[in-house]
């Protein structure tokens, strides 16, 4: 069974892959849009949701510096090592949204 399938998908890549393959589907051929959360997404989603939640002071500052560097983490990876043009493109929209967001806090 695997390898009618290996051959069904060499004869499609053999043929080309069109954009929307190329965009929403990864390796195995399947459609991904959305993918079960990874490490640095929930750190980085608690320690944002911390960060508002606690009063302003240095541990405010410390979740704010965790939440920044995990997400940034996630969406460099998603940027780099996503399975699809779609998961590579949210990965840069949130790299532009978190350096954004920096450089608004930090008034420049």
């Amino acid at each position: 069974m695997t390898s009618q399938l290996n051959r069904d998908l060499e004869k499609t890549e053999a043929k080309g892959a069109s954009l929307f393959d190329r965009t929403f589907r990864d390796s195995e051929g399947n459609i991904v849009i959305a993918q079960m959360p990874n490490l640095p997404i929930l750190l980085g989603s608690a320690a944002a949701f911390l960060q508002f939640v606690l009063p302003s002071g240095k541990i405010q500052t410390a979740f704010a510096l965790i939440a920044f560097g995990t997400l940034f983490t996630w969406a460099w990876q998603e940027l780099f090592e996503g399975v699809n043009y779609f998961r590579r493109s949210l990965g840069l929209l949130g790299l532009v949204s978190l350096i954004a967001i920096g450089l608004n806090l930090m008034g420049v």
